[in-house]
């Protein structure tokens, strides 16, 4: 008996041990993170508000799969696939202005249903795909786009009426919207097939449904197109030009649209692909290099009533013809362009129409990037006039303004708007009887979303106004400014509110706490509930995870500058101290939420109980705290942005005790373009640093992140010889170790090579370069993973310890 309880508690032991995550070890945080547990995503509510879905997996499945509650039963259950293809099948729902209906996409048609009867109508049944279904015509009509040209179907006599008749250059004298819908794929019989060709079909028809279905399908569509009146609707030619942005002003009168010309001679750039099933080595082809020629847009409104088309133009609006301040450092450069006075060419830009269409907003922007104008069109005088300029000498951004701006109508006067022009994102309205613009919000925080409710009286806005590195939720209201805070909980509260505004589902995550999802009613003070349980692992929450600090400290320049530190209980002997630094793009790291960087994070845990303090910044650049920080690496990466990591160091030595001459830095990405710069400029301050798929030379990367900062390698080389590693790659007297995804279509391997190259000719040898066969820019290998990160701890235990 004694035997038998000394063995059970023996196994008891032997469980308990097994369950614990123990001391940290590379391997062990870089399995699948699977082992972590499984996080909720993608809330997503129901019509009627009455159902809230998510993406879940906790099951530890081989993917999530869609989960549901309901507001009175608040335990997750999983839907059948059946149910999920149905939901997925249904898209782009729009609602009338008494949401008493509400078109749809459902498999490539238009549907349109009657929200009380749930009493459904298949606006199209065709072969084509429609698009862009919307309520028209003082929701009268149902308008939806078919093969670039816009139909309205009316809701009370079920008629079709065609109202555009746009067609690319080289096309028929038929109707544009028939172009294209017979023949396809080789299904139309020729008049000269002989017997066999005409048996075979034939036997084809009767054998297989789908085809017969298919034929049947695409039979009534031509009969439907054909249906149509369209002799007396305008021919638009758009030539050899892209359109997009197809929209129709709610009255039905006027129809907006833009044209792209795609620029000629754009060169792709190649990734070759070694490790194939084939065994041939595969070629990727991938994005173009900065300064390639880009695309250029022009903007049009047709007017149904006076069938007249207008070409908007920008050539007397404020600063159309305005030259960046940059080349104020190429003299001879500037002359030129001053005395050529040409009018700036238009990269992007969006229509909004009022609610009744008596007025219209263009959003649009300078290929440069450094004008937003929003345009008044006046639908009387057909032309345009200054709403609001925003101008940056570096690059116009922020939330809910860069490409893709968050804009919209309050009521047929009112219009409103983010922007930066304090510095910081903040909503603001433009009247267009009083011609009076007002600010809804202001202060040193950003307006990071925002949502205008269904009685047009409120925005719901999310805002870091308690903490840069926090996320909350309010209601704010138009008449009086008043904001009343929705959400408690320390960290991140990113909120999804049900149709009915009487529901928030929250997805929140604290520093050392991955996303759950939570369920709150939409009022002040009011408890949220926690739905999912399953972010944190048995395994995961055995290891006591640091909630690092959030710091900040001044910079040289006296900035105040925000970083997470992670202190070792037992610091080593020797003081090691490594810098983590995040990617770029436009994001945080030091914040009080769940990292996107979770693998970095359980790193610099293991760091930290290695001996290390780490501390990760969120330097020049970085999101979260407005325009001039947002700008402050403009014309140079690597300058403020690394000094500030050099002012973190001795802000470290000072504070911290760490010994200065055993500083490490490491990053991905923008992160190690980051680490090269600060052991090839600053090699007095990093002794070692490990350099993850970095930019080597900008000059190589992409146009859309690039050029805003660095503006074109051709006009301002200036930029490019003070911000790319390449350059000063002789200053490297630390050790460094480069890593880098050889099928990175990102930040592409040639980085690697061209620097490994320049390595070799300038005669170093303190430097390794691992390659990664068959890794993105992202790793996806648990075994890339490790084998990456066993070498970053190599190498920072081999040369900050010794």
């Amino acid at each position: 008996m004694r035997k038998l309880l000394f063995g059970l508690a023996s196994l008891l032991i032997a469980g308990s041990s097994f369950a614990q995550l123990g001391p940290l070890s590379v391997e062990k945080i870089m399995k699948n993170p699977q082992w972590m547990g499984t996080q909720p995503s993608a809330p997503e509510w129901s019509n009627d508000s009455k159902t809230l879905y998510f993406n879940w997996n906790p099951t530890s499945g081989p993917a999530d799969s869609v989960y549901f509650i309901s507001t009175t039963n608040l335990s997750p259950s999983q839907l059948s696939g059946k149910e999920v293809f149905e939901k997925n099948q249904i898209s782009r729902i729009t609602y009338n202005a008494a949401r008493t209906a509400m078109v749809y996409q459902k498999n490539g048609d238009v549907v349109y249903e009657e929200i009380k009867t749930g009493k459904k109508i298949y606006i199209t049944k065709t072969v084509e795909v429609e698009l862009g279904a919307q309520f028209s015509f003082n929701d009268s009509r149902v308008v939806y786009i078919r093969n670039q040209n816009m139909y309205a179907w009316t809701i009370a006599t079920g008629e079709t009426e065609q109202l555009t008749n746009i067609r690319s250059s080289g096309a028929s004298d038929a109707p544009a919207v028939f172009q294209g819908q017979r023949g396809g794929r080789g299904e139309s019989g020729s008049s000269n097939a002989n017997s066999q060709d005409n048996w075979l079909k034939n036997d084809q028809l009767q054998v297989f449904d789908i085809l017969k279905e298919r034929k049947d399908k695409r039979e009534a569509t031509d009969k439907y197109n054909r249906s149509f009146k369209t002799e007396s609707l305008r021919s638009i030619s758009i030539d050899d030009k892209f359109m997009s942005g197809l929209g129709i002003s709610p009255d039905g009168r006027f129809v907006s649209y833009r044209l792209m010309k795609q620029a000629a001679n754009q060169h792709s750039t190649i990734v070759p692909s070694y490790v194939t099933e084939s065994g041939y080595t595969t070629d990727l082809n991938a994005r173009t290099k900065v300064g390639g020629a880009q695309a250029s847009f022009e903007f049009f409104i047709y007017d149904r009533v006076k069938d007249t088309v207008y070409n908007l133009k920008i050539d007397n609006i404020e600063g159309s013809k305005d030259l960046p301040d940059y080349l104020k450092d190429y003299p001879k450069e500037l002359e030129r362009k001053q005395k050529a006075a040409t009018v700036r060419t238009l990269s992007s830009g969006s229509f909004s129409w009022s609610l009744k269409g008596g007025n219209c907003v263009l959003d649009v922007r300078a290929s440069d990037n450094k004008d937003r104008w929003l345009l008044k069109w006046d639908t009387a005088t057909a032309t345009l006039s200054l709403l609001d300029r925003q101008r940056d000498e570096a690059w116009v951004a922020g939330p809910g303004i860069g490409f893709g701006a968050n804009i919209g109508w309050i009521d047929d006067q009112i219009f409103w708007f983010q922007s930066e022009k304090t510095g910081y994102s903040h909503l603001y309205t433009y009247n267009f009887a009083t011609k009076q613009t007002t600010a809804l919000s202001s202060g040193n925080f950003e307006i990071q979303s925002a949502l205008l409710s269904k009685d047009r009286k409120y925005f719901y806005i999310t805002t870091n106004e308690v903490h840069p590195g926090e996320q909350h939720y309010y209601r704010l209201s138009i008449v009086d400014g008043k904001k009343e805070k929705l959400t408690t909980m320390t960290g991140a509260n990113q909120v999804t509110l049900s149709p009915d505004e009487k529901w928030l589902a929250i997805l929140y995550s604290y520093t050392n706490k991955p996303w759950e999802l939570y369920l709150q009613e939409n009022k002040p003070g009011a408890v949220a509930k926690q739905i999912t349980n399953k972010a944190q692992s048995d395994l995961f929450k055995s290891y006591a995870w640091r909630d690092p600090e959030v710091i900040s400290f001044p910079a040289a320049d006296g900035k105040m500058v925000y970083a997470r530190i992670y202190t070792p209980q037992n610091p080593h002997p020797n003081k090691p101290a490594v810098l983590f630094v995040h990617g770029a793009g436009y994001l945080q790291n030091a914040h009080k939420w769940w990292s996107s960087y979770f693998r970095e994070y359980m790193f610099n845990n293991m760091l930290a109980d290695n001996g290390y303090t780490v501390m990760d910044i969120d330097y020049r650049g970085s999101a979260g705290y407005g325009r001039d920080w947002r700008t402050g690496i403009y014309r140079h990466m690597g300058g403020k942005d690394l000094s500030d990591h050099v002012d973190a160091v001795s802000y470290l030595v000072k504070n911290y005790g760490v010994n200065p001459a055993h500083i490490g830095v490491y990053g991905g990405s923008y992160g190690g373009f980051i680490s090269l710069m600060a052991l090839f400029t600053e090699p007095n301050v990093f002794s070692a640093g490990a350099a993850l798929r970095p930019v080597t030379d900008w000059a190589q990367y992409n146009y859309g992140y690039t050029a805003n900062i660095l503006n074109e390698p051709a006009n301002d080389s200036i930029a490019y010889k003070r911000s790319s590693p390449l350059y000063f790659a002789n200053g490297l007297k630390g050790d460094l170790l480069i890593c880098h995804g050889m099928v990175d279509v990102n930040v592409h391997y040639q980085d690697a090579v061209k620097l490994a190259q320049r390595l070799i000719e300038l005669g170093k040898d303190n430097w390794e370069l691992a390659s990664y066969p068959m890794e993105d820019h992202g790793f996806v290998e648990p075994s890339s993973w490790t084998d990456e990160y066993k070498r970053i701890f190599k190498l920072f235990e081999r040369v900050l310890k010794k």
